[in-house]
């Protein structure tokens, strides 16, 4: 085995920009108000979009009235399935890989609505106010239709979601015939079983989505000014939407106020407004709005497990399994089985599971279509960290002594886990010894004692997970860069995303100086514009650190070679005495010796007579990145302590430690702050946010008295710790961005569950509201005999 370097880190002096707590380069115009969305675009002429949704979940189209709508003055058009579906030429996600069961798309419903907020038409007008209006006026006649509102039972009923699709099934996957494993577990002195049900949930980003559409006729240009996290992925759709050569569309990212996942790819919204800019003679602009965006804006996490697990009479792992099915509602993009496959793939974790099998189970349903979200296939790590917390209990095992004998150490890295999973380069032992050691585990449990025999009720919880990042799937296998020294000796950093809250502009000056060797003050980035920037994968799967760290030094690798060139040459001395340095150029060990980077440019650019042979003019360079790596992985461990008051049901959070190895952090702030927003999105998803139907269909969260997000006041201090684990990538960087939701939910679930220990609760279903705990406490105190299930 090798050794992959791990160490804790305790900060100390960098020799470089990369490592340190750079101000982010960005905040100065937002939090002046400063910032550029895409509400605050204007086009001269500008028309603006609301769209007409099925109030019922499911109906037959029988026929659209726009007579009186259309009629409205300030109304422009009001298009139909019958105007708009006709003029896709292809609808396709550079996600959609090969062999993946198709899933329908049509831009607006035709014939049949199958969710409530399923958009039926759309309203073109001089405002948004006229456009709202004319969305009362337009009648729309449904024959009802009974709905599938619950996955759970999709597959028993005779309705289908969609016709084509028998059962209602979306997609399925299995891995090793579970039969294989039954000698196992019937063998095991411990099989441990549960089924844990979780809620659907959303992204809810504070800018919901929008979309400016422009199209101009006399050269067949389309502009788009979009909320998103892949202005080139929108770029290849649009043309692909169109039939038009790629470079006809431009795509601008200006500032994003949050993706989450929602916007990783277009949704049908978004394909509606651009295929209605071809129809007008001016730009078109939708900005969702908050009903719309909790109603129609896409949902994540609804989705159950049968999860056991076989154990050996000292509590060592003997197999494992589970049984997964998701609702993907109605139309979920890009296709489900992307991020359900890993649910199953990465269910055994970090621990020494010799054997395991998993079934995967995709569900239409009569409710919105399932989106991306911030670790989609977090389920693994719910299902096994609750599972593993139950097991202990069961087995009279503390759950902590359980982890410890089954987690998998340093030395038995790289390894496989059953399903094919390569670990490398991680270190879950590390984060969890670390993160006990932060919150004093053993003192804890004695404060936990104290505090039962008064009458009060604190509970621990830890979740520790592997996460895949940097995947080298083909839309994110490669990143480019391109740099420009300007003559001024001033840098410009050419890159593909833009920040979506991800710090992406800090990060990419901080890797740029190093890499050049010059001064962080001179350098500035320009991000998000299809027509400027080189072609990347957006941000998505925690990729954008890693990958354009090898966009950029492979890049500057170019023009550092050429400044060191001339440089040497004006100064008359061998290449290799030559040292980059905050901007200039020295002559190691004679600090008279040196240019500086504008002097460099001067020749570069101006004085071609004064240029080394072979060396080109210009300080100008694009480089791109290819992964090697099939995927990086991050891992980390959180640990959550509560208090859960049983009479009221309200849960307190006390503390809230994480252990993180993402590799060495471009900039610890930026880590943390992803962490910290990562980790508040999961304590909402354990105790709040509850995207939630009636047995009806209907929608009963579209507002935010209905749909509780954590706030300032709910949320602890969050603690960090950092192991480093270099990956195998630039610079060994790791992702960082999805592994806070992905850990918290777990934890915080066990926290509460650790503190009704007593009551023997144990968890079913999703969220722990104050209700739900209430109830669980009532019907324990009526049945001390058994254990009773949440």
């Amino acid at each position: 085995m090798t050794d992959i370097g791990i160490r804790q880190v305790t900060e100390a002096p960098p020799t470089g920009f990369v490592g340190t707590r750079v101000p982010r380069v960005e905040d100065l115009r937002l939090v002046t108000g400063a910032g550029s969305f895409v509400d605050d675009v204007h086009r001269p002429g500008m028309l603006h979009a609301c769209f007409v949704r099925s109030p019922i979940p499911r109906g037959r189209i029988v026929g659209i009235d726009t007579a009186e709508a259309t009629a409205l003055d300030g109304v422009y058009a009001v298009f139909t399935a019958a105007d708009l579906n006709p003029e896709v030429h292809q609808f396709s996600y550079s996600l959609d890989a090969p062999g993946l069961p198709p899933v329908p798309r049509p831009p607006l419903a035709e014939g049949e609505v199958r969710f409530v907020g399923d958009p039926v038409a759309l309203v073109v007008a001089i405002d948004r106010y006229v456009a709202e209006d004319a969305v009362e006026l337009v009648v729309v006649d449904y024959e009802p239709l009974e709905p599938v509102v619950d996955y759970r039972t999709a597959h028993e009923t005779t309705e289908l979601v969609h016709a084509q699709c028998p059962g209602n099934l979306a997609g399925a996957l299995s891995g090793r015939p579970a039969a294989e494993l039954d000698p196992i577990f019937d063998s095991a002195a411990h099989v441990v079983r549960q089924q844990i049900f979780q809620q659907a949930y959303a992204p809810v980003p504070i800018e919901t989505r929008g979309l400016i559409a422009e199209w101009w006729a006399p050269s067949g240009e389309l502009t788009v000014w979009a909320s998103t996290q892949v202005p080139h992925e929108i770029r290849g759709f649009c043309a692909r939407l169109l039939g038009i050569a790629e470079h006809s569309v431009r795509v601008i990212m200006r500032d994003t106020g949050g993706g989450f996942g929602l916007k990783a790819a277009p949704l049908r919204e978004d394909v509606c407004i651009v295929l209605a800019a071809r129809k007008l003679p001016v730009a078109l602009k939708w900005i969702e709005d908050r009903q719309e965006n909790l109603m129609a804006g896409g949902m994540a996490r609804h989705e159950h497990g049968d999860a056991r697990m076989a154990f050996d009479a000292d509590g060592t792992i003997l197999a494992a399994a589970i049984d997964y099915v998701q609702n993907v509602g109605a139309y979920p993009t890009p296709s489900p089985l992307t991020a359900a496959i890993p649910v199953g793939m990465l269910f055994p974790g970090p621990y020494r599971v010799p054997a395991a099998t998993f079934d995967v189970r995709l569900m239409y349903s009569n409710t919105v279509g399932r989106v991306a979200y911030r670790g989609p296939w977090q389920f693994e790590s719910v299902a096994r960290e609750v599972l593993l917390d139950t097991a202990a209990r069961r087995m009279g095992m503390d759950p902590v002594a359980l982890r410890r004998r089954n987690m998998l150490r340093q030395d038995e890295f790289p390894t496989f886990n059953p399903n094919g999973m390569p670990y490398s380069d991680v270190s879950p032992s590390e984060t969890f010894e670390q993160a006990l050691a932060m919150l004093d585990y053993d003192a804890f449990r004695d404060q936990q004692l104290r505090a039962r025999a008064d009458g009060r009720y604190l509970g621990v919880g830890t979740c520790t997970y592997l996460e895949p990042t940097t995947g080298g799937t083909p839309l994110h296998s490669t990143e480019g860069a391109t740099i420009r020294i300007e003559p001024s000796g001033k840098v410009n950093v050419y890159v593909s995303g833009g920040s979506s809250g991800n710090s992406l502009e800090t990060t990419v000056v901080q890797l740029t100086a190093d890499a050049l060797g010059v001064d962080i003050a001179d350098v500035h980035t320009i991000q998000g514009d299809t027509a400027l920037t080189p072609f990347g994968g957006g941000t998505g799967g925690s990729r954008s650190g890693s990958m354009l760290a090898g966009a950029i030094a492979e890049t500057a690798a170019v023009l550092r070679e050429r400044m060191v060139a001339i440089a040497a040459h004006k100064l008359g001395v061998p290449v290799e005495e030559v040292e980059l340095t905050r901007g200039w150029a020295q002559v190691r060990g004679v600090p008279d010796a040196a240019m500086t980077l504008a002097e460099i440019a001067d020749i570069a650019y101006f004085n071609g007579y004064d240029l080394p042979p072979g060396v080109p003019a210009g300080l100008e360079a694009s480089g791109r990145y290819r992964t090697p790596h099939m995927m990086i992985w991050a891992n980390a461990t959180h640990v959550c302590t509560c208090e859960v008051d049983i009479e009221t049901g309200a849960v307190t959070l006390l503390r809230y430690i994480v252990s993180e190895d993402c590799g060495p952090m471009i900039n610890p702030d930026v880590v943390e702050g992803q962490i910290f927003g990562g980790t508040v999105q999961g304590i909402g998803g354990a105790l709040y946010e509850h995207l939630a139907y009636d047995e009806s269909g209907n929608p009963i969260s579209t507002t935010f008295m209905d749909y509780l997000l954590p706030t300032a006041t709910e949320v602890p201090v969050i603690e960090v710790g950092h192991v480093e684990t270099p990956s195998p990538g630039p610079g060994g960087f790791k992702g960082v961005g999805e592994g806070g939701a992905i850990g918290s939910a777990p934890a915080v679930i066990n926290a509460v569950i650790d503190a009704l220990a007593p009551f023997g609760v144990e968890l079913a279903h999703l969220p722990l509201s104050p209700a739900a705990i209430v109830a669980l406490v009532d019907r324990a105190r009526a049945d001390l005999t058994g254990t009773v299930q949440a």
